[in-house]
């Protein structure tokens, strides 16, 4: 276990906790700003309740999310201080303006809607959380225009050994952020979507509040069904644009040795990563280059043949990333997103039934598919961080040139430690106050009296 491999393993865990929060703060807060939106609009006292019981769910997410993400911070210049010298002139940019602009537009906002229930009309109160709810999105906007210069690299000039921006609008329109970006979105709207039918479901089954719930239950299905078939069609757009930007990658996914013309989809591989063959392998002819390029012939590289192109344009070593990682990583992505599709469209077959939500079948279930999204969530950050290696900014800079070289495997494994129980212990904290809450239900006093005129 050297320093770069800690320093991943650090990274990758920090990373993945922090975003178990930042999908469910990007939708929660579109919802809560919904919720609002329609109390303001009916006047019905439900839905001022329906708001303040999930905004309060979404304050105890929203500040864990706080507390995970600034520390990642750090990482770049403790553990990556060769990648932030090389590339922090490009990387910094978007990363500033997410915590100066978007970040204080969200909190302050928050602040704002938390204390002006009672102080406030209806219309300052309403604008303070959708803009709650834009500065989350502003926020993950910046965040991915990083990620995607990461995985695209555009709009730089390497000058004396560092990457300089030549083009602040090329970085903000890189076309690799035109897929990322509502898919991020739309996963953080599946991710609400699912919490909220999962607890609804709960509550529905004990017949706790059954008009506040099931009117939850019916717009989370609603919420679900078109939020994660957006994921699906966008995700495949995202996956179409790989072929072209990063080949290896989608050849990773699909333990695809060699390139192929017209390209076969894997149903089930198990593969030896180190002979570069497969043991067993169950593959459907065409669909994947009908997935790639939208007719059923196209050349989809393999793994052997980009690692000799590789090779060639950027010297000996090993181009291709973990197949295993790749290939479970994108399954389970997948699979889990059809299970989600599957899920929401039988709740919005019953719904059109007009079956009353109580008596739907499997109801008491539901409450187990609130993992589903942070299992896609993870899956596919997985396979998009992991799924690039060896590269840390794809063709500009390698992972193993990008480390501390003035850190010692000591001095990242205590650290590596120290971060895992700690965030451990938020974790415990963060679970058994969602869980509290979300158990115990909405009340009277949940929406207090205001005295909005």
């Amino acid at each position: 276990m050297n320093v770069q491999t800690l320093s991943q393993w650090q990274f990758a865990i920090t990373s993945i906790y922090h975003f178990f929060f930042v999908p469910l703060t990007i939708g929660l807060s579109v919802w809560v700003a919904i919720m609002e939106t329609r109390y303001v609009r009916t006047g019905q006292e439900v839905y001022k309740r329906m708001a303040q019981f999930w905004g309060k769910l979404f304050l105890i997410n929203f500040a864990m999310g706080v507390v995970t993400g600034i520390v990642q911070e750090f990482h770049f210049g403790m553990n990556w201080s060769e990648y932030s010298r090389l590339v922090g002139d490009i990387f910094g940019a978007p990363l500033a303006i997410e915590a100066l602009l978007a970040f204080f537009l969200e909190s302050v906002f928050l602040g704002i809607w938390i204390f002006g229930w009672e102080k406030l009309s209806k219309g300052v109160h309403l604008t303070a959380i959708w803009l709650v709810a834009f500065g989350s999105t502003f926020s993950a906007l910046w965040i991915l225009i990083a990620n995607s210069w990461m995985q695209n690299p555009v709009a730089y000039t390497m000058v004396n050994g560092r990457a300089v921006m030549t083009s602040f609008r090329e970085l903000i329109t890189n076309p690799y952020l035109v897929t990322q970006f509502p898919h991020t979105i739309l996963a953080g709207f599946t991710t609400a979507a699912f919490f909220v039918l999962g607890i609804s479901a709960y509550h529905l089954v004990r017949k706790t509040d059954p008009d506040f719930f099931q009117k939850s239950f019916r717009m989370a299905a609603i919420f679900a069904i078109i939020s994660s078939v957006g994921v699906a069609l966008v995700g495949h757009q995202q996956m179409q644009r790989m072929v072209v930007n990063q080949p290896m990658k989608v050849a990773a996914a699909e333990a695809l040795w060699n390139g192929e013309d017209p390209a076969s989809l894997s149903l089930f591989s198990i593969v030896d990563e180190e002979k570069g063959e497969d043991i067993v392998s169950i593959r459907i002819p065409y669909l994947l280059s009908l997935l790639s390029f939208n007719r059923p012939s196209g050349r989809v590289e393999g793994i052997k043949d980009l690692q000799a192109d590789y090779e060639a344009k950027y010297g000996p070593g090993d181009y291709s990333p973990s197949v295993p990682v790749a290939y479970w990583a994108f399954r389970i992505m997948v699979g889990v997103g059809v299970l989600m599709i599957l899920i929401a469209l039988y709740a919005l077959f019953h719904m059109l039934k007009k079956t009353p939500v109580e008596k739907f079948k499997l109801l008491g279930w539901v409450p187990l598919a609130i993992i589903l999204p942070y299992l896609a969530n993870t899956a596919g950050w997985m396979l998009t961080e992991m799924g690039r290696q060896p590269w840390v900014v794809f063709g500009v800079l390698k992972t193993q040139d990008a480390y501390s070289p003035t850190l010692t495997p000591g001095m990242v494994l205590t650290t590596l430690i120290g971060f895992t129980v700690v965030y451990g212990m938020l974790m415990v904290v963060d679970i058994f106050l969602l869980r509290k809450y979300a158990l115990a239900g909405p009340s009277v006093q949940d929406a207090p009296e205001s005295s909005w005129n």
